[in-house]
C-alpha cells in the first residue's frame, strides 16, 4: 500500500504543475511540502466535509512562547511542543483516557508477554503520513532506534533505561506489527503516550547527529496526525489544517478548518486578545489575570491540577550551597504558603517533592518537616558553620566565605521574576544575601544544562513529571554529567531507591517506595519545591467541547468545534 500511496502523491504533484505552495528553501523542504499539498488536495476530494453545522471556521490559541523543537520529537522541546506532537500533528502509539489508564491510538491493541518482558504493538491500518505514505511498524522501528541512539540526544533518556537498546530490541513481525523487548519495570507503557512516532521514509537516511536540527521540525513538517502543517512564522505563529484522511474509527476530521498556535510573548497582550475576541483560548493565563477572565460573560474560566511544579535548584558544586543543612535551611527560612497565594492567588498547592497531587502514589509527604520557622532554619545554619562573623549582616563559613548566592530566572517571566525576589527579602532574615540575576532562555538553559560549565547558584525552573514518575534524570548520581542534573547529587541512598523504583510493577510497594525515597530526597534537599500551580485556560464561549485535564490544554483539540451562530 506504501508503494501505491506515494506513487499516486507523485502522480498529483505532477498534475499541480509545480504551483504547490512551499514555504521554505530548504532542499529537503522543496521536496516535501508538494507532496504534501498534493495529497491533502486528494484527500479533500476523497473525503468531503460532512453536511453538519459544527464543520467549518478558524481557531486560534495564544501562547507566551514558541514551539520549541517545533514537530520534532528528538528536538529540544517544551511541553506545549509534545503536546502538539501528540494531539496535533503527530500520533503517538497509545493515548489516556480521562482516568490516565491507557487506551489505544495509533496502535489499535497490544499484547505483553506473561513476564512483561516483550510488548507487541498492532497498528492500525488507516493512518497515513501527510505526503500520502502508509505509517506502518517500519516508522516505530525506526523511532525505537532513533530515541536509543545516543548520538541523537534524546531529552529523557531515563525512558529507556530498561528497554534493550541492542539490534535485537525491536523485531517488525509484518508492516503493522512490532514487538518491543524491554526488562520488566513501573508504567513501561507511559513513554509511547508523549513519544510520538516518525517517518522512516522521510528521515531514516538522516545522520543520527543531524536529527534535532532536522529542518523537518520547524520548517516542513509531515505529521500523520488530526491536523496537517501548514505554515510557520517563526516567534510569531504555526498554522495548521483539518487532516480530511483521519481515521474514521478515532473521529474522522476535526470540526473546524483551520488552527492556529499564536506567539504572543506578554501576558497582558495575550490578555488583551482573548478579551476583544482577538485569539479563542490563551493558554497559562496568570493567577492575578483570573478574576478578569471570570468576570467577561464571553469567556470560559477553566484550571486543573496539573503535573508541573516550581522550585528553585540549588547547584550543589557550590561551596556555600554544598551542606544539605544549608539547603534545607533556605526551603525552611521561605513561607511557601505566603508564595503561593501572594504569586498563584491560591491556584496552587505547596510541593513538597516531585510527586503531583492527584497522583496515586502521592501522600503529602514533608509538609509539617519543611513548613516555615525561621527560627528553626537559622538554627540549622548555625549548626552548619554559617554564622554572621563580622557584624554585616550575612552568615560566613570560618574561611570567611560569605553565604551569598545568585538566583537565576529567564526573562520575561514575571512569575519567577517574584520568586526571586521574595526569595532575596526572606532569606535576608536569616543571614542569607541572595541576588536575582535575570538570563535570556536560551542562555539560561545553557548555563545551567551544559556539563562542563554549570554556571548558577539557584535557578528558579519548572519541570513537568510524566505519568511515569521518575527523578533519575534529575538526581540519579550516573546523570551528573547529562543536562538535567543541575544539581550535582551524588547520593548513593538515592540512587538505590530511584533504581529499586524504576523496576517496582506493584503500586503497593512503588507507594512505599516513594514514601522511603522522599524522606531521603527531602535530607539531601536539591530543590526548594514551591508548588504545583494550577493550569488556568480563558477559552471564548464560542468554541464549544473543550476539555483539559492533567494530560495538557490540546488534549481533545480535535473534538473542539465554534459556534455556528458566532464562526
Amino acid at each position: 500500500m506504501k508503494k501505491e500511496l506515494a506513487v499516486l502523491v507523485a502522480v498529483l504533484v505532477s498534475a499541480c504543475g509545480g504551483d504547490a505552495r512551499v514555504t521554505s528553501n530548504d532542499p529537503f523542504c522543496q521536496r516535501v511540502l508538494p507532496t504534501v499539498e498534493a495529497f491533502l488536495g486528494q484527500a479533500r476530494a476523497a473525503n468531503p466535509v460532512p453536511n453538519d453545522e459544527r464543520y467549518g471556521g478558524t481557531v486560534v490559541m495564544g501562547g507566551i512562547g514558541e514551539l520549541r523543537g517545533g514537530m520534532n520529537p528528538v528536538a529540544p522541546i517544551d511541553h506545549s511542543a509534545i503536546q502538539h506532537h501528540q494531539f496535533v500533528n503527530l500520533m503517538t502509539l497509545i493515548d489516556y483516557d480521562e482516568n490516565f489508564d491507557a487506551r489505544p491510538y495509533l496502535a489499535e491493541s497490544w499484547d505483553v508477554s506473561e513476564d512483561q518482558s516483550e510488548i507487541t504493538f498492532h497498528l492500525r491500518r488507516d493512518v497515513v503520513w501527510h505526503d500520502g505514505e502508509q505509517t506502518d511498524a517500519h516508522d516505530v522501528a525506526f523511532t525505537y532506534r532513533t530515541v536509543m541512539n545516543p548520538a541523537v540526544g534524546f531529552g529523557n533518556p531515563a525512558y529507556w533505561d530498561h528497554y534493550d537498546k541492542s539490534a535485537e530490541g525491536i523485531e517488525v513481525i509484518d508492516d503493522f506489527t512490532v514487538r518491543m523487548r524491554l526488562r520488566p519495570h513501573a508504567e513501561f507503557l507511559d513513554p509511547w503516550r508523549s513519544v510520538a512516532i516518525l517517518p522512516e521514509h522521510l528521515l531514516g537516511d538522516v545522520p543520527a547527529q543531524e536529527l534535532a536540527e532536522h529542518p523537518f521540525g520547524t520548517q516542513c513538517p509531515v505529521g500523520n496526525g488530526p491536523f496537517v502543517f501548514d505554515s510557520h512564522s517563526p516567534s510569531e505563529r504555526w498554522v495548521f489544517v483539518a487532516n480530511p484522511a483521519f481515521p474514521q474509527g478515532l473521529g474522522g476530521r476535526p470540526f473546524y478548518d483551520r488552527y492556529i498556535f499564536r506567539v504572543i510573548p506578554d501576558q497582558t497582550a495575550l490578555l488583551t486578545e482573548l478579551m476583544t475576541e482577538s485569539i479563542d483560548a490563551y493558554i497559562t493565563v496568570r493567577p492575578n489575570q483570573a478574576q478578569q477572565i471570570i468576570d467577561n460573560p464571553n469567556v470560559d474560566f477553566l484550571n486543573f491540577r496539573f503535573r508541573n511544579f516550581v522550585m528553585v535548584a540549588w547547584n550543589a558544586r557550590r561551596p556555600q550551597l554544598a551542606d544539605p543543612r544549608v539547603r534545607r535551611a533556605i526551603t525552611m527560612a521561605t513561607n511557601r504558603e505566603e508564595i503561593v497565594q501572594a504569586i498563584q492567588g491560591g491556584y496552587a498547592v505547596v510541593a513538597n517533592s516531585s510527586v503531583p497531587p492527584f497522583h496515586w502514589a502521592y501522600r503529602g509527604f514533608g509538609a509539617e518537616d519543611m513548613a516555615y520557622n525561621a527560627a528553626s532554619a537559622a538554627a540549622l545554619l548555625d549548626e552548619a558553620g554559617w554564622i554572621d562573623r563580622d557584624g554585616d549582616g550575612v552568615r560566613e563559613n570560618a574561611d570567611g566565605l560569605p553565604l551569598a548566592v545568585s538566583i537565576k530566572y529567564n526573562t520575561g517571566n514575571q512569575e519567577r521574576q517574584d520568586i526571586a525576589e521574595i526569595l532575596q527579602a526572606q532569606l535576608g532574615g536569616v543571614g542569607i544575601r541572595v541576588t536575582p540575576e535575570v538570563v535570556d532562555f536560551g542562555a539560561l538553559l545553557g548555563q545551567i544544562s551544559d556539563p562542563d560549565s554549570r554556571d548558577f547558584d539557584g535557578v528558579v525552573m519548572g519541570w513537568v513529571p510524566e505519568f511515569k514518575l521518575d527523578d533519575m534524570d534529575l538526581f540519579h548520581s550516573a546523570r551528573t554529567n547529562e543536562p538535567n542534573a543541575w544539581t550535582g547529587t551524588d547520593n548513593p541512598e538515592i540512587d538505590r531507591l530511584l533504581e529499586a523504583l524504576s523496576f517496582s510493577v506493584d503500586r503497593d510497594e512503588t507507594a512505599r517506595l516513594w514514601a522511603e525515597y522522599e524522606v531521603v530526597l527531602n535530607e539531601e534537599h536539591p530543590f526548594t519545591f514551591f508548588y504545583f500551580p494550577d493550569r488556568l485556560t480563558g477559552v471564548n464561549k464560542r468554541v464549544r467541547g473543550v476539555h483539559m485535564d492533567a494530560r495538557g490544554e490540546w488534549t481533545n483539540l480535535k473534538d473542539w468545534y465554534l459556534d455556528p451562530e458566532r464562526r
